[in-house]
């Protein structure tokens, strides 16, 4: 991604130069549109060909590469130039849409509850969340993942919703709200209790 960033400036600035700097000769503006387009566009139509040759014909690459290509043709080499800019730069952003949505869906994975502390005939057990039976009380321990869709029945504190909703700041809870497994995670703790309990309401 980064050199498709170094690629589009590259060719925005020439694009631009050659825009707002009228030379005598204009041939020599033209030949600087053409500079910038082959930065940004000779990729794509390297691939419009291969896809041609594989018998994909109508995808965006060719449809690009012929309007682009087409501008030329008639002489309008500054509006071949932003076509293909403006096309770059919309790749990119859709690049960065997905790598952010594959790093939370990564995040979301690498939450997963392994263990899950209930309260039982007074002691507290590790076990596997799958174990836990509905209504049955899980300990929340400072900084631990909760590993239940449950509702707390004591304490109050904060939890980082980051990976669910993408807010950064904590959302508070006490008595009563509901929470949701592996998506939440207490950050924030009320100094005053050592741990959270939260009564389990599915398995």
């Amino acid at each position: 991604m980064k050199k498709d960033v170094i690629k589009i400036i590259i060719s925005a600035i020439l694009f631009f130069f050659a825009l707002i700097v009228k030379f005598s000769n204009e041939w020599i503006n033209n030949a600087i549109f053409i500079v910038a387009y082959i930065i940004v566009g000779a990729e794509i139509i390297i691939k419009a060909i291969k896809h041609i040759e594989k018998g994909k014909i109508f995808d965006e690459h060719f449809l690009m590469s012929v309007a682009t290509i087409g501008a030329f043709a008639i002489g309008e080499f500054p509006e071949a130039v932003a076509v293909m800019l403006f096309y770059q730069v919309g790749e990119l952003f859709q690049d960065y849409a997905v790598d952010k949505s594959r790093k939370s869906i990564s995040e979301l994975m690498n939450i997963r509850p392994d263990f899950a502390n209930v309260e039982r005939n007074g002691k507290v057990e590790k076990v596997n969340p799958k174990e836990v039976k509905i209504h049955e009380t899980i300990v929340v321990k400072p900084g631990e993942k909760i590993p239940l869709d449950g509702k707390v029945v004591e304490g109050k504190s904060s939890i980082d919703t980051k990976a669910l909703t993408g807010e950064t700041l904590p959302q508070e809870v006490e008595i009563g709200s509901k929470v949701l497994s592996r998506l939440y995670q207490f950050k924030w703790c009320d100094k005053s209790r050592s741990y959270k309990r939260i009564w389990a309401i599915n398995s």
